[in-house]
């Protein structure tokens, strides 16, 4: 039984080494995942079952001298089996009691028997004469040796218990060549679904008392070697490669390696390629990059409600000195808010940025993001005031190891932040029609030079940044934001959110959505830095700010979104994202500012209302809401409602 065990599980593993195909590394849409990755470089044989051997099982001589007509079967004996039940051998037959004796047919069975994998070669059926003219058909057969134990070589990656849970039912049965096989394909099963796609059980063999030894070969990576490169440096791309040389291949690993290269946005292809190495079992393994234009000059436009009718123009590299940084400048010029009330003074909004991003910095989890900020724009903090910005930030983001949905970042900035007298006489109008003294505008046009501190966390599982039907999004941040020349006004704010998508049918989705933030400290706090609700990001439906501002706030949405009928259907890709939306927003502001009674806000609000999302890649939606309060509007409402525009999705 040993040596023919080994001849036959040979076979097997020559026809099942490195048996993968192209298929098994296709990936999905570009924008989510790197293009298809490459086949291993040599066509692989596909597994053929292991064929049992043509045999000739021993039939008496006797047959032909005794049996010299044609008789009847009269009944059919089973003899030589222990473990194997009879029945099982007789399920197995084509021939039965009543059927007519044929030596050939008698021969077919008798092969048919020892296909079952647990009997020798040595088998004799023997037709015995009874006196009413019938034969008895006595089968006489001779199992294997039983499989008595295991043992389970040249394994790392996966448990022995593991393996053994496969051959364990083979434990006490005769040996088998059938269900060696199986087992040999369940192992290599076992790895597959673990990601060791070049794993392979090398050997099986038998021992004198009945033990199988079984040897693995797991696919080790001997090399990692990059092409394809030609401004992106080697040690940029081999960085974002964490699978590392002498560790078992798994594919699924280096399929995360290959996303994150994908996701610098230096490459338009990245691939990769298996050979042998000429260490037996060991493997090369080829990342292939095709490198695109990564500097570009854009110019562009748009509509968004703090902003107005904007044009834009810019200049960025996303593979900076080929260090697949990225560093950019942007201008913004916009007609000033619109759909707004006549607390914001009627101004353009100029806005300037240059960043620098570092996506390693330190080590693969962990990024940089440093800008320089220039803004000039009507406040829509504090009325009819005009609002200056100037500063910078430097913001550290890493991924949490334990969670690899979280991200903590730190950020670190100084801002100078001057508000000037817009319209003077009206808000002295104002002022007096209220009976505020006006020495309290003073207070209002309150800036300074601030040194912010502010750490964050974020959490995130959406299943798509374009188009999002499940998952959690949310972040939890603290700013301390530090007076440097006025250390009074030194304040501390908390601010989280939370927001769940459900799916619904197959392309739409419902989300729910809470917000909520606060002062922790400091009473003097200034009035432009106060929360607002009231437009595109918060409360829909209403103007700029036209909730209130203060120094806390609460609010929800629960938001419908659906593609439009038939539009998704077409060839035009960028028509799949679009959504329309049906929505309901509510929130309320504490402790409400000057402004809000002298222009008679509402401070609590309930809107519902309709809107349609284009999710672009790189930005996030855009979105165009007309919304309807379902509440007290205030002085400076409308019951009829308002249109908003907006881009992105804001996390804090």
């Amino acid at each position: 039984m040993k040596t023919r065990l080994k001849i036959i599980t040979v076979i097997f593993f020559l026809a099942n080494s490195l048996r993968c195909s192209a298929q098994d590394f296709e990936y999905w849409h570009k924008f989510d995942t790197p293009a298809p990755l490459m086949q291993i470089a040599e066509e692989q044989p596909v597994i053929k079952p292991v064929s049992i051997p043509e045999i000739e099982p021993e039939i008496s001589s006797t047959i032909t001298e005794t049996v010299k007509e044609k008789k009847i079967i009269k009944n059919i004996e089973i003899y030589g089996t222990n473990v194997i039940t009879p029945e099982r051998v007789t399920e197995q037959l084509s021939v039965k009691s009543g059927d007519e004796y044929s030596r050939e047919l008698v021969q077919a069975n008798l092969k048919s028997i020892y296909e079952l994998g647990y009997f020798t070669e040595r088998m004799k059926a023997i037709p015995v004469d009874n006196p009413d003219g019938t034969v008895t058909l006595k089968i006489m057969l001779e199992e294997n040796a039983p499989v008595t134990d295991f043992t389970v070589e040249g394994n790392s990656v996966v448990s022995v218990e593991e393996i053994l849970g496969v051959l364990l039912p083979m434990k006490g049965r005769p040996q088998n060549i059938g269900d060696i096989n199986m087992a040999i394909a369940g192992i290599q099963d076992c790895y597959n679904a673990k990601g060791y796609i070049l794993a392979r059980v090398d050997s099986v063999s038998d021992d004198p008392d009945g033990t199988v030894n079984v040897s693995i070969k797991e696919g080790v990576i001997n090399k990692i070697l990059i092409s394809g490169n030609e401004k992106t440096k080697d040690f940029v791309i081999e960085r974002n490669i964490l699978t590392e040389p002498g560790t078992v291949y798994n594919e699924s690993v280096l399929k995360e390696d290959l996303v994150r290269l994908y996701a610098t946005q230096s490459f338009k292809d990245v691939t990769r390629e298996i050979e042998p190495a000429e260490e037996p079992d060991t493997y090369n393994i080829t990342i292939k990059v095709e490198e695109q234009r990564t500097a570009s000059i854009s110019i562009g436009g748009g509509l968004d409600s703090i902003t107005g009718v904007f044009g834009s123009a810019g200049i960025s590299d996303n593979n900076f000195r080929g260090l697949n940084q990225r560093l950019s400048l942007n201008t913004l010029v916009g007609t000033g808010m619109i759909m707004n009330d006549s607390s914001v003074m009627k101004r353009m909004n100029m806005q300037a940025e240059l960043s620098f991003f570092e996506p390693y910095f330190l080590n693969a989890d962990t990024s940089l993001m440093s800008k320089l900020f220039y803004r000039d724009f009507g406040s829509y903090q504090v009325p009819l005031a005009i609002e200056r910005r100037l500063g910078g930030e430097v913001t550290v983001a890493h991924r949490i190891k334990s969670n690899r949905n979280m991200t903590g970042t730190f950020s670190l900035g100084m801002e100078n932040i001057s508000l000037t007298e817009g319209d003077a006489g009206k808000i002295a109008g104002l002022y007096s029609k209220y009976n505020i003294p006006i020495s309290e505008r003073a207070k209002q046009l309150e800036g300074g030079l601030f040194l912010s501190l502010s750490p964050a966390l974020l959490y995130d599982t959406r299943d798509n940044t374009t188009v999002t039907r499940k998952g959690t999004m949310a972040s939890l941040r603290f700013d301390e934001e530090i007076g440097v020349l006025d250390f009074y006004k030194t304040h501390g704010k908390l601010t989280g959110m939370i927001k769940q998508y459900i799916p619904v049918g197959k392309k739409s989705s419902v989300s729910f959505m809470a917000k909520g933030g606060g002062r922790i400290h400091g009473d003097s706090m200034p009035d432009v830095m106060a929360y607002r609700l009231g437009g595109p990001y918060t409360i829909r439906g209403f103007k700029m700010s036209g909730v209130g501002t203060g120094d806390a706030f609460i609010m929800g949405s629960a938001e419908f979104a659906t593609p439009i009928p038939f539009l998704d259907r077409t060839k035009f890709n960028f028509l799949n994202n679009v959504r329309l939306t049906a929505w309901v927003d509510a929130g309320k502001v504490f402790n409400p500012t000057i402004t809000d009674k002298i222009y008679d806000r509402p401070i609590y609000a309930i809107a519902t209302g309709v809107g349609m999302k284009l999710f672009v890649p790189g930005m996030g939606p855009l979105s165009i809401d007309y919304g309807i309060p379902l509440t007290n509007p205030g002085a400076s409402g409308n019951k009829n409602g308002y249109f908003t525009f907006g881009v992105g999705d804001i996390m804090y």
